[in-house]
């Protein structure tokens, strides 16, 4: 099945590059210039993920994330302003699966792409699909998607459902942001990057949410994380 891309992006003569090299790449892709635009093409369900640019006039890519994420959990890459933390963050908590600064060459945007879309589309171990991850008051299903905690369900975007099953399949010991980058988000940890410590103080605070006052996830400072498992 071919993916389809729906991008995102105010400056027209980038997104027809963008789609050209795409549609080469083997994607199909559809393109909207505005943020009220993106909203309805993101939520048609024709689309398997979202590229979408931050800085666009009237309704910004984070509102539309926003809007997004209060119907949808379709996945969606932040074009970000290179060296502009505040945005990259911001989209992160909200529930980007990934972004990528600009200027950002079509091949990675691509190779980020794939990357995702892997993620949320593991190919099945067997006929079955991989077995129920069981660790403490969590129950994870690889080949479902979809998580309880102390048996309440638990909405992930697609970075939080694999960083969590990462550290289910590691329970009770140490594994480390370049580990968890490469596992779990698909790409080598840069220098001052903070996606997985916002994406795991998302997850945190969902499972909280199901089980109050418990904190499964032990911080190593300066090296990585822990699911304990009690």
């Amino acid at each position: 099945m071919i993916p389809s891309v729906l991008l995102v992006d105010d400056d027209v003569e980038l997104v027809g590059l963008l789609a050209d090299y795409l549609r080469q790449d083997g994607f199909r892709t559809s393109m909207a210039h505005d943020g009220e635009s993106a909203v309805a093409a993101a939520l048609s369900q024709q689309h398997d993920i979202v590229v979408l640019d931050v800085m666009m006039p009237r309704l910004t890519g984070i509102e539309v994330l926003r809007r997004l994420r209060a119907q949808s959990r379709i996945p969606v890459l932040m074009l970000t302003a290179r060296g502009d933390d505040i945005d990259r963050v911001l989209g992160l908590e909200l529930g980007a699966d990934d972004y990528v600064p600009k200027p950002c060459s079509p091949r990675e945007l691509a190779a980020r792409l794939r990357a995702i879309l892997r993620r949320l589309h593991p190919v099945a171990e067997e006929a079955g699909g991989p077995p129920a991850l069981r660790v403490g008051a969590g129950v994870l299903w690889p080949a479902r998607r979809s998580a309880e905690w102390a048996g309440q369900p638990l909405s992930l975007t697609g970075a939080e459902f694999n960083l969590l099953a990462e550290l289910m399949r590691q329970a009770g010991r140490l594994v480390t942001k370049a580990e968890l980058s490469e596992r779990a988000l698909g790409r080598p940890l840069a220098r001052f990057d903070r996606s997985i410590d916002v994406h795991i103080s998302a997850i945190r605070q969902k499972l909280a949410s199901c089980q109050p006052g418990a904190d499964p996830i032990r911080t190593v400072r300066g090296m990585g994380y822990q699911l304990t498992r009690d």
